[in-house]
């Protein structure tokens, strides 16, 4: 995972996520993901409007693919789901459209009220309310299919988020002179390209001598000073140049924003929450939760440490009995 968005120097062209003409080109996505393993193996999957997932990826399409449609209410996800599961099986469905054996629905809803509102307003709490029930739908239909021993079930999330605010803004024009800059990459963090090669030191420098002002705020690193545990250097696709913030800062540049003038002027800096920080930082913490006959535990146990659960070779699953 580069980013949001981010140039590419092969293709010269930049990629931008709510932009489905250009993201959703095959060319941009190097991974195998979870569906075409899954099919390759002759596991059929459902797919309900996951990320990636109608860009043709690899050599093998999901057996079901439903069109990302950003007002999908929840219920009628659980009732996509329980379709897909009520579909028939191998054994009896002949000339029938056959059941999957991996379905992933995505939910953006929290996500997009955490951005919308903050990770501690009312409104999220409510959108988190939803998302539950919309389990405990899924729950329901599995009991009442008498499924709770036969399907697995597993809930993540990517990322936590923190609460932003107007006193926590870093204005990069006060860093490093945008005009030496041709590309701007990622969100919150900021990936920067020089216009020219050698434009590069300059930026550097520039950054390095800012740097003490702004280490509350903000780290700075090159490609190859960048910490190992974020795993973002082996890539073309990322930028020589980051600055990025510490958890709960945002980065703004004008004209879009100006950090004093907002300030000054009461106007509150938006959006309300944001991700993509240091993932060891508690704020950033996901949830993993699994229940099902691969996942022996006893109710609300934890395993530790969580490592173990994101373990997907075949002598991780004996060892650790999640199979």
């Amino acid at each position: 995972m580069v980013g949001n968005t981010f140039w590419d120097p092969e293709f010269e062209e930049e990629f931008y996520y709510t932009h489905p003409a250009v993201s959703m080109l095959p060319k941009w996505w190097n991974a195998e993901p979870l569906w075409e393993t899954a099919e390759k193996q002759g596991v059929k999957t459902g797919i309900h409007m996951w990320p990636g997932s109608e860009a043709h990826i690899g050599s093998e399409e999901p057996s079901y693919v439903d069109k990302f449609n950003s007002t999908e209410s929840l219920p009628r996800k659980v009732n996509r789901v329980l379709e897909l599961l009520d579909l028939p099986g191998v054994e009896a469905s002949h000339l029938l459209p056959e059941r999957p054996q991996l379905i992933a629905a995505y939910v953006p809803d929290v996500d997009r009220d955490g951005h919308k509102y903050g990770p501690n307003s009312t409104e999220i709490r409510s959108t988190i309310s939803r998302a539950d029930k919309m389990i405990g739908g899924i729950m329901a239909g599995l009991e009442s299919r008498n499924l709770t021993s036969v399907v697995n079930i597993v809930v993540v999330s990517d990322h936590g988020m923190a609460t932003t605010s107007n006193e926590r803004l870093v204005q990069l024009e006060d860093l490093v002179d945008l005009e030496l800059v041709e590309h701007i990459d990622g969100w919150p963090s900021r990936g920067l390209r020089p216009k020219r090669p050698e434009d590069l030191p300059t930026l550097q420098k520039q950054l390095e001598d800012a740097a003490p002002k702004y280490t509350h705020a903000v780290e700075i690193y090159t490609r190859e000073t960048m910490p190992e545990r974020y795993h973002f250097s082996n890539n073309d696709r990322i930028a020589p140049l980051w600055v990025i913030p510490r958890t709960g800062w945002a980065i703004v540049e004008r004209p879009e924003f100006d950090a004093k003038k907002a300030l000054e002027e009461g106007r509150a800096y938006t959006p309300r929450g944001i991700h993509g920080y240091d993932h060891q930082h508690p704020l950033m913490r996901a949830i993993f939760i699994a229940r099902g006959p691969a996942f022996p535990h006893k109710p609300n146990s934890r395993v530790e440490p969580f490592r173990k659960l994101l373990c997907f070779f075949p002598d991780c699953f004996e060892a650790h009995k999640l199979t």
